[in-house]
């Protein structure tokens, strides 16, 4: 059975820093690229960055780069993502999820095509 547990998310002032874990079961990890993603209240759900575990190729969104940074631990089947100077506006539920590797890269920050799913963390910054 294919799992995926996030932990880390809380409630931080902005400018200060979180960091979220993404913890993978049930199927071959480096088979795998794993996003993350995130939905605020009233909002549909935006691709924030993922990591190929094979190659370990990344993306961000441009609404974070330069201040969040994913990175896997393969012995552990866990990704990270660093989240620096957060700011009100990061405020959301985040989700990790897997979708296989061969699925080209324009199309890895698209939630529509990921197949297994976690059941979220919730981050809110304070202003």
């Amino acid at each position: 059975e294919v799992q995926l547990v996030e932990s880390g998310g809380g409630l931080v002032q902005a400018g200060g820093s979180l960091r979220l874990s993404c913890a993978a079961s049930g199927f071959i990890f480096d088979e795998y690229v794993i996003g993350w993603f995130r939905q605020a209240p009233g909002k549909g759900r935006e691709g924030v960055s993922y990591i190929s575990i094979i190659d370990g190729e990344t993306d961000y969104a441009d609404s974070v780069k330069g201040r969040f940074t994913i990175s896997s631990d393969n012995a552990k089947n866990t990704v990270h993502l660093q989240m620096n100077s957060l700011k009100p506006e990061d405020t959301a539920v985040y989700y990790c999820a897997a979708v296989g590797i061969h699925i080209s890269s324009p199309l890895r920050l698209v939630p529509e095509i990921y197949d297994y799913w976690g059941q979220g963390t919730q981050v809110t910054v304070s202003s």
